[in-house]
């Protein structure tokens, strides 16, 4: 399938775009792809949310010769899990991001010169919102709906408290509704690991090149929280590499570390974490229970056995406040040593739960019956 990346801009004359911070944009770019094609009634778009370090290439190639396709390809296509022969699948960069979408390395119109440091506080809700508009010009009047995992995840999420009567269903993967203190722990070691590298420069180093050994680091921490002890023990075991005299996982994690310098950008980073670090899908609400009661989409939870970042544990507590407060979820679990990565990787048991699980919600509305009637079905099996 090849692919074409997209553009959606906009000025503050044609559309106000403020965030919860009280930022107003001169100027809005959002960098996406689609897949499949809109629907008469404009109702059958799914929107798919990436992660951290992700982008708009989800699927297929830009040209017959890339060595790789977009990174959730098994998942989009003619008879996959998201078939775009019945779906409109949407994938936009978030706002924040450095891959198309409005971000501190985009150029501030009122200044001239890159945002960097100076770039406004974002939160997950901004991202929503953002990608809010875009469906909106894009002409789509019903999400039929919202996956991601992880960061995505918390915006799958987001989509059900923000938009309740968008969004017929949502999928987050490997999430939860706010971070745990050991995951804003991880974190914290990537954001120091960038703002203690000099080259950093208090944020302004756009000039000058990038904090490459910190924000090298960084990637490193992040990518041990990505895995499980079980991966590490199976692919490297205690094994030297020949070349560097360093283990096979030292050389791993320093070659994740420099080609993600190559790809991303540090304030990026920096950005994108604090917002995973300060959502909690309840706090304009004032309490989870209140804010639970506005989701109105079928939620399916799905977690991962040996995640380290978010326990399943965590993501079933969820489910079952939903349901006891009249929602509608369910949760799943994929068994993988890959850790919080199985959502990028375990394919074979990530798309039969997606697809059953689509097909499920389009049978109930099909019927005409109520997702709360249907719910009592699997209520007490969670």
């Amino acid at each position: 399938m090849i692919v074409k990346e997209r553009f959606f801009s906009f000025t503050r004359d044609e559309i106000a775009f403020t965030t919860e911070s009280g930022y107003t944009f001169d100027e809005v770019q959002v960098a996406y792809e689609t897949y499949g094609s809109l629907n008469e009634d404009k109702d059958n778009a799914i929107l798919v949310l990436h992660a951290l370090s992700g982008d708009a290439h989800a699927a297929g190639f830009y040209t017959p010769q890339d060595a790789k396709p977009g990174w959730w390809d098994p998942m989009i296509g003619p008879g996959r899990a998201l078939d775009t022969e019945k779906f409109y699948v949407i994938c936009s960069n978030v706002l924040g991001g450095c891959r198309g979408t409005t971000g501190p390395t985009s150029l501030n119109p009122a200044i001239g010169k890159p945002y960097g440091i100076s770039f406004p506080s974002i939160n997950i809700r901004d991202m929503v919102r953002l990608q809010k508009v875009l469906l909106d010009h894009l002409g789509v009047k019903k999400l039929k709906l919202a996956i991601g995992g992880s960061m995505g995840g918390m915006q799958a999420l987001e989509w059900a408290v923000t938009f309740p009567d968008f969004v017929e269903a949502v999928v987050p993967i490997a999430t939860t509704h706010k971070l745990s203190p050991l995951a804003i722990a991880f974190n914290y070691l990537g954001i120091k690991a960038i703002e203690n590298d000099p080259e950093w420069r208090d944020g302004d180093y756009l000039e000058y090149g990038q904090p490459a050994k910190g924000l090298s680091l960084a990637r490193m921490i992040g990518t041990i929280t990505y895995k499980s002890d079980e991966l590490f023990k199976r692919r490297f075991d205690r094994a030297i590499n020949p070349d560097t005299g360093l283990f096979q996982v030292e050389s791993y994690l320093e070659h994740h570390g420099e080609s993600f310098v190559r790809r991303f950008d540090a304030n990026t980073y920096l950005y994108l974490v604090r917002a995973m670090n300060e959502h909690d899908i309840s706090k304009p609400y004032g309490s989870l229970e209140r804010t639970i009661r506005r989701i109105r989409s079928r939620v399916l939870m799905i977690g991962i056995d040996t995640d380290m970042l978010y326990f399943p544990d965590d993501m079933r507590n969820f489910i079952r406040r939903l349901n006891t407060a009249g929602g509608y979820g369910e949760y799943k679990e994929i068994k993988s040593c890959q850790g919080h990565d199985a959502f990028l990787i375990d394919f074979d048991q990530l798309s039969p739960i997606v697809k059953e699980f689509l097909e499920g919600t389009e049978e109930i509305l099909d019927s005409g019956r109520n997702f709360s009637d249907y719910n009592q079905s699997f209520r007490n099996n969670i």
